[in-house]
């Protein structure tokens, strides 16, 4: 009888001993936060495989150097009849295969032709040295349900006996829920990231997994099968926003998650995130990642869902202090213009390599100060005793010196300052430090002791 109990306590501590192992492995795909190209904001859900080349050739040829290197294919990849504006729910033409999985329509993805999937473009992507993502809803296809399709990987058991109703995403109704529970349920996520390993995914982003509703189950059905596919696919949950209670959670099942919904090129948009993001700073590093959403910068809405064909709305000033606060504050940096669309100046807004090693090496990030006229972030960099500090001026309409008494916030034996967006270097004077700056204006300061 001991000997039993003493196998089942061993088999128990060596499966215990795989979960814990497969939860750190996970964390070690995104080091630092993941950096590449999302479709949605200049595309929504029409863009096609010659666009999605053409994003991945820019990228290649202009940013991979400074570390961008994934270019995802965002929603509704898998309906042959997609408009621009808005989601096709009257009579959407969905393509999937015999096990109810979403495949790419030909008509937008012509090399999926004959069964191949995302293969021959994640392949393309590829020999540009650069990582494949695509988008998907969670849950089940309504049609492959209304079909009642078999799950591969069981005997029999079909996708009608997996699915609810409740809960199902109000916005868009693509999919059911699928009840974590149910016989067939993992196993229909696994078929899932096997196929997308096949394919060669190295991203997926999975939307309606956070908010209203976080899907705690679903998200562990997501995080097993990942695992279980043999291969390194970074895992991204949307939208915002994701609960605080469900941090620790969220931080030990995926990648990166949304802090809020969508960010557009409004100010307002960059001030709200800025608020939410004061319970997240915690949770910053170990290679899981609090989400700013993607950068509303360059030309968007080309056939997009707000509003017409644009370069971004957003003035320099503040396209500055939008790149600024998601570098100090570590946030997964995806562009949502399109890439060759860029102007110099939005090119360099993505390649100062001051700025991004802020991003990268950036560690102890701090909110010093929020209030209604201005913000104050501060970090280290992990690899010398740099001191990082943004400041903003959030205010609408007036100018605003902001104070900063460098000894309360560790910055001490100090020579000089550099603003990294600039490059203009100063000499340090006073311990009380004073930026002066115009509405929406920041200052993006690395202060150093030689």
């Amino acid at each position: 009888m001991m000997r039993n109990r003493s196998i089942i306590l061993l088999l128990a501590f060596i499966v215990i001993s795989i979960i814990n192992a497969q939860e750190k492995e996970f964390k070690k795909w995104t080091v630092t936060p993941p950096m590449g190209w999302n479709s949605w904001d200049c595309y929504g859900p029409t863009v096609t495989e010659k666009e999605v080349k053409a994003n991945a050739d820019y990228m290649a040829e202009h940013l991979k150097s400074s570390g961008w290197k994934y270019i995802v294919v965002d929603i509704r990849w898998f309906v042959e009849n997609t408009k621009a504006n808005g989601y096709n729910q009257t009579d959407p033409i969905y393509v999937l295969d015999e096990y109810g999985r979403y495949q790419p329509a030909v008509n937008k993805f012509p090399s999926a032709k004959n069964g191949k999937g995302f293969k021959e473009l994640a392949a393309y992507i590829h020999s540009k040295g650069l990582k494949f993502g695509i988008y998907i809803m969670r849950g089940i296809p309504t049609k492959a349900v209304h079909d009642k399709l078999p799950i591969k990987g069981t005997n029999g058991v079909t996708v009608d006996k997996i699915y609810s109703t409740e809960n199902q995403c109000k916005w868009l109704k693509d999919n059911y829920t699928i009840v974590a529970n149910k016989p067939g349920a993992q196993e229909y996520y696994n078929s899932l990231f096997e196929m997308y390993a096949a394919w060669g995914v190295d991203f997926v982003k999975i939307d309606d997994l956070s908010a209203p509703i976080y899907h705690k189950e679903e998200i562990e059905l997501i995080r097993n099968a990942i695992d279980n596919s043999g291969r390194e696919i970074v895992l991204s949950t949307s939208p915002g926003e994701t609960p605080v209670a469900s941090a620790n959670h969220v931080s030990e099942h995926a990648n990166m998650w949304r802090m809020v919904n969508d960010v557009w090129d409004k100010w307002d948009d960059l001030t709200h995130l800025m608020k939410v993001s004061k319970d997240w700073y915690p949770y910053i590093g170990n290679g899981t990642w609090p989400d700013c959403d993607m950068i509303p910068l360059g030309r968007i809405s080309i056939r997009g869902e707000r509003g017409s064909d644009r370069m971004t709305r957003l003035t320099k000033d503040e396209q500055y202090s939008l790149m600024t606060f998601f570098t100090i504050f570590k946030s997964p940096l995806f562009f949502g213009g399109d890439l060759p669309s860029n102007d110099d100046f939005t090119l360099s807004l993505l390649t100062n390599a001051e700025v991004l090693k802020v991003h990268q090496q950036g560690t102890d990030v701090k909110q010093i100060r929020n209030t209604s006229k201005e913000v104050i972030i501060s970090a280290t960099n992990k690899e010398n005793t740099h001191k990082y500090l943004a400041v903003f001026n959030i205010d609408d309409n007036e100018p605003q010196t902001i104070e900063i008494d460098l000894d309360s916030i560790g910055i001490n034996k100090l020579k000089t300052v550099k603003n990294l967006w600039s490059g203009v270097t100063s000499k340090v004077e006073e311990r009380i430090y004073k930026v002066t700056l115009q509405p929406h204006q920041s200052q993006l300061l690395s202060f150093y002791t030689n």
